[in-house]
């Protein structure tokens, strides 16, 4: 539903200008998490080519349901930085993301929800990867709070805002549901 968000995206994915770090903020509950498991399918979907519209996910290949799903892949983690915040933690992420993916096409995506829980010594043991990336490399950062982030991450991230819908458009998006499952 945060459709200037997904427009963006898609649109980088299906042009191949990608960027290397993006910021996705708003409050609880509004997709930011979701939207970057979006996007770590589309980037690994093994029918990305097929799939219209462009740069989207086909949501249905093994990659995409164990992306989806949260179960084990080798190209995409998701970190909780509330409980993984120290700076070993993003030592062993910054040596991680030296790999390359594991098929080729494919990107590695590191999803670091509640970002800014991650210390000070933890974002300077990110920040030479953030500067100098290696090809195939995307973080996603998700957090409530950007005011709590490093300026020099913010620097280095393309930020998306995300934000609360109105009733009348979650009652549209459920109607929407409803007539696609046909239901009243």
């Amino acid at each position: 539903v945060q459709d200037h968000v997904a427009a963006a995206l898609r649109g980088a994915i299906a042009s191949g200008r990608l960027g290397h770090g993006y910021l996705l903020t708003g409050p609880r509950g509004v997709g930011k998490t979701t939207a970057a498991r979006i996007l770590a399918m589309a980037l690994n979907c093994e029918r990305r080519e097929t799939v219209t519209p462009a740069g989207e996910p086909c949501g249905e290949c093994d990659n995409c349901l164990r992306i989806w799903n949260g179960s084990a892949n080798l190209d995409v983690l998701e970190i909780d930085a509330a409980s993984n915040r120290g700076v070993d933690d993003a030592r062993e992420l910054r040596e991680r993301a030296m790999y390359a993916a594991s098929q080729e096409g494919h990107h590695k995506v590191y999803i670091v929800d509640e970002a800014h829980m991650l210390t000070r010594e933890a974002w300077n043991a990110l920040l030479k990867i953030l500067e100098e990336p290696p090809p195939g490399v995307v973080f996603v950062f998700a957090t409530t709070e950007p005011e709590r982030m490093p300026p020099t991450i913010l620097s280095r991230t393309q930020h998306f805002r995300f934000r609360r819908l109105t009733e009348e458009e979650i009652a549209f998006k459920l109607r929407r549901i409803l007539e696609a499952v046909g239901r009243e």
